[in-house]
């Protein structure tokens, strides 16, 4: 069953708002959806560009899975969000990159923030933060940038509405979630990997601390990069910066 909507005009953060909300007892799972927000949050604190037209949107649901085990609900919200992209965009320009960036012919046209904490039932509850750049991509960041406007099928004229783009992408969310319950992770990982690009080949990872520059060997059973670093040592990789292929050839430079 697919959670129920809140559209709101203006939020200072869907994430923000779903942690008030699971932090003021609320128990049901729900879509908090944003036509604007007025401070959006990548991951590491990042400002997100909130041009409206865009998708501003969280679950908020709870879950008794171990933290481990919940944060795979990463892997789930990628291919959500990919499903989402693929149902306007051209075909087959849409990939995942590791962990959950969402590209569109290679640019960055989505973002994942999760967050969490204890709910006052005992249980986890999880804050799905999703932004997808629909109508508008943002300018001089890091890497490119793109959106769906950009890519789409010569039969649709214009990205769809941020009530249309939400509902498929909570419809895409409950099947991936259901599969992840009934089955586990591996049907989940199977498929993100099979939209994944750049996991044999040349990478670099900026961690918190340090640098890492390598080979990419694909990924751990729990989702982890595994990098062969030039020393020869297996670097397990959780989260990061990540740079692979020819990107990863000018980060190493």
């Amino acid at each position: 069953m697919t959670p129920a909507i809140h559209l709101l005009d203006e939020s200072d953060s869907t994430n923000a708002e779903a942690r008030r909300r699971a932090e003021a007892g609320e128990i049901a799972s729900q879509w908090i959806v944003a036509r604007r927000q007025s401070a959006g949050r990548g991951r590491r604190g990042r400002a997100w560009n909130s041009d409206t037209g865009n998708l501003f949107a969280t679950l908020l649901t709870l879950t008794r899975k171990p933290p481990a085990e919940a944060a795979q609900v990463t892997f789930v919200a990628a291919l959500a969000v990919a499903d989402l992209l693929d149902a306007f965009a051209v075909p087959g320009v849409v990939s995942i990159k590791w962990p959950n960036d969402v590209l569109i012919a290679g640019g960055k046209a989505s973002g994942i923030l999760i967050e969490s904490g204890v709910h006052a039932s005992g249980a986890l509850w999880l804050a799905i933060g999703i932004g997808v750049n629909l109508a508008h991509a943002p300018e001089g960041t890091e890497r490119p940038a793109t959106s769906l406007a950009a890519h789409l099928r010569a039969d649709i004229a214009y990205p769809p509405p941020i009530e249309a783009a939400a509902t498929v992408l909570a419809e895409a969310f409950a099947v991936w979630q259901a599969r992840w319950d009934s089955l586990g992770f591996q049907p989940i990982l199977d498929a993100w990997t099979a939209r994944t690009e750049g996991l044999d080949g040349p990478c670099v990872a900026r961690l918190g601390h340090e640098t890492l520059k390598g080979h990419a060997e694909g990924v751990a059973a729990d989702g982890a990069l595994r990098l062969r670093t030039g020393d020869g040592a297996l670097r397990l990789i959780s989260a990061g910066d990540v740079f692979f292929g020819s990107d990863a050839h000018g980060r190493a430079a």
